[in-house]
């Protein structure tokens, strides 16, 4: 019979692909599921989609990564068998990390002997190991819930997620955009998930015009709008929105002075990179997905005694402020935030001293 509560151990040397989430922050958060089966012995193999795969290509624990070229919204049947077609014989046990119907569906036609995931989307004869699936609400934070996934997880500092570049490729990006390690600022102005995430670009502008060293704003394309109009307030802010690849705009973060970004994909980079952060958190909640990085500090208006009325609302997770406020976001103001990046560098800055970095 099937196990239900996922605690069975892979045995050692097991051919394991692991099937990424379709997000980049929530990629970052699986990597210390990776290491943990890397570190029993376990040969890993990612499948993620293009957008998604160079996030896997920063744990050194993968082996390989497989591109798969699948629309993150459709089943496409007949290219999921295609591909399953040549997984088969390939390995001994699959962890599906989406909770998508599709995302279990692949493991299922290459006939993988163990396939591991949460319930849910009427998958439950698609996986041979199956955790209950709590709601959003009542969910660990998201790096457990993946290492759960790994059946022998406990909770200790094994869990913060770590990303790893070479100084060298690092530099090289560095000097095509014309940038000195730790020499600027990263602003992230984006959240892809909807305008309830994202700190005001009026509020991100303010910011980059009291900071004290360069700022450079990164994204995807679907970015660029918003940084268009952080430096139209903002004369001198260098827009990096849509014209980097995922990999150069990981070197940029990982060599920056400070990132400050909304709860978003490039929060979770930085933090993997322990770069010192100021992350600003709006409809969504730091108890679920923080920036898990000794360096960071997280802005809430959720948690602030000062802010009256209370936030009773949030974390809502909507896209858009059900009440059309979006008071969390609004009332976190320049200051407050300007004040958290001098914290944060300032404790870097100190500790490096203390240590000799």
């Amino acid at each position: 019979m099937p196990s239900t509560d996922g605690d069975a151990v892979a045995p050692c040397q097991a051919r394991s692909l692991v099937i990424a989430p379709q997000w980049i922050g929530d990629a970052v958060m699986t990597e210390p599921l990776l290491r943990r089966l890397h570190l029993r012995g376990e040969r890993l193999t990612v499948a993620a989609l293009p957008a998604i795969a160079p996030v896997y290509r920063a744990m050194p624990q993968v082996c390989e990564v497989l591109e798969l070229p699948f629309v993150r919204s459709r089943l496409q049947p007949v290219q999921r068998f295609r591909w399953a077609r040549q997984w088969r014989g390939r390995f001994d046990i699959a962890y599906v990390c989406p909770n998508s119907f599709k995302s279990a569906l692949l493991p299922w036609l290459a006939s993988i002997a163990r396939r591991v995931g949460y319930l849910g989307e009427m998958r439950y004869g698609l996986l041979t190991h199956r955790l209950p699936n709590p709601s959003r609400l009542q969910r660990m934070p998201m790096v457990q819930w993946y290492l759960a996934l790994a059946g022998d997880a406990v909770g200790d500092a094994f869990d913060v997620p770590r990303l790893t570049m070479e100084a060298g490729q690092v530099d090289i990006v560095l000097r095509r955009f014309g940038l000195e390690r730790g020499g600027y600022h990263v602003l992230a102005p984006g959240a892809e998930y909807g305008p309830a995430k994202r700190w005001p670009v009026g509020h991100f502008a303010a910011l980059a015009r009291g900071l004290d060293r360069p700022v450079v704003l990164v994204g995807a394309a679907r970015d660029a709008q918003a940084c268009q109009a952080v430096c139209s307030h903002a004369p001198g802010v260098r827009d990096l929105a849509g014209q980097t690849t995922l990999t150069e705009a990981m070197a940029i973060l990982a060599a920056a002075h400070c990132v400050v970004s909304n709860d978003s994909g490039l929060m979770h980079i930085a933090a993997a990179f322990s770069v010192p952060q100021v992350a600003v958190f709006g409809s969504s909640s730091p108890l679920h997905t923080p920036p898990n990085n000794p360096r960071a500090q997280v802005l809430w208006r959720k948690t602030d005694p000062d802010c009256i009325p209370p936030l009773d609302c949030a974390p809502c997770f909507a896209r858009a402020c059900p009440h059309g406020h979006t008071r969390c976001l609004h009332e976190l103001s320049v200051p407050m935030v300007l004040r958290a990046v001098e914290d944060v560098v300032g404790r870097a800055v100190f500790n490096a001293t203390r240590h000799g970095w």
